[in-house]
């Protein structure tokens, strides 16, 4: 009679590559949502600098529409298509 609380070989690889994987994404996810910094500490402002502005910045997430808030890779919060933050970085 074979005992049914025995793990198999098979099983035991399969839980040792899946688990620490699963747990894998977890902390990628965490660190991502982490990742974005205040308004106050990129030195946000709602209006454009030296004719740089948010719609043009690599990081910036556009809206529903060109004049619509969007968001930001990098400031955590509602993000406006002519801001403008020290994090500024042109598209190319």
């Amino acid at each position: 009679m074979k005992n049914s609380s025995r793990m198999t070989r098979k099983d035991f690889v399969a839980k040792a590559v899946i688990l620490p994987a699963l747990a894998g994404l977890v902390v990628a996810e965490t660190a991502t949502a982490q990742a974005k910094g205040s308004k106050a500490q990129f030195k946000y402002q709602d209006s454009p600098h030296n004719g740089q502005k948010c719609s043009g910045c690599t990081f910036f997430i556009p809206g529903s529409s060109p004049k619509a808030n969007g968001a930001c890779k990098l400031v955590d919060g509602s993000i406006s298509p002519n801001g403008w933050c020290t994090a500024y970085a042109p598209k190319k």
